[in-house]
């Protein structure tokens, strides 16, 4: 067993290409092979975003405050609430955030496929964000 206690691990401003606006990471948890399973907790102030992206085997996101977005390639914008679940299978492209004026935490969940668990792509224009 092993006990990962609140404020163990430092919060991590979100990386500039990974992401667009101000985004605090909170690493939460990472499996010891041969466990694949790393989760973190992501806040999004108003307005900011990932860029596009997918995960070789997929994701889970668990929204619990603020109002965020979600869009697949090729897919409409939806509305994500606390309490919403979202699941993106492996290799779709995507990308998730805050609404323009609220912002939006999720805890995310992917596994790791020979080291790595996610594919950045380009931003997302405020074109295709669009609010």
């Amino acid at each position: 067993m092993d006990i990962k206690r609140s404020g163990s691990s430092a919060s991590m401003k979100g990386p500039e290409n990974w992401f667009t606006g101000t985004v605090r990471v909170d690493a939460m948890f990472k499996g010891e092979a041969p466990a694949r399973v790393v989760g973190a907790t992501v806040t999004f102030e108003p307005g900011a975003r990932t860029v596009w992206h997918s995960h070789p085997l997929g994701q889970t996101l668990l929204v619990i405050s603020g109002l965020g977005l979600v869009q697949r390639e090729g897919g409409s914008i939806e509305e994500i609430r606390p309490g919403d679940t979202i699941w993106f299978p492996a290799g779709e492209n995507h990308w998730h955030g805050a609404s323009k004026a609220t912002a939006m935490t999720h805890i995310a969940i992917t596994e790791n496929l020979d080291g790595n668990n996610t594919d950045w792509m380009e931003p997302v224009t405020a074109e295709q964000y669009g609010r």
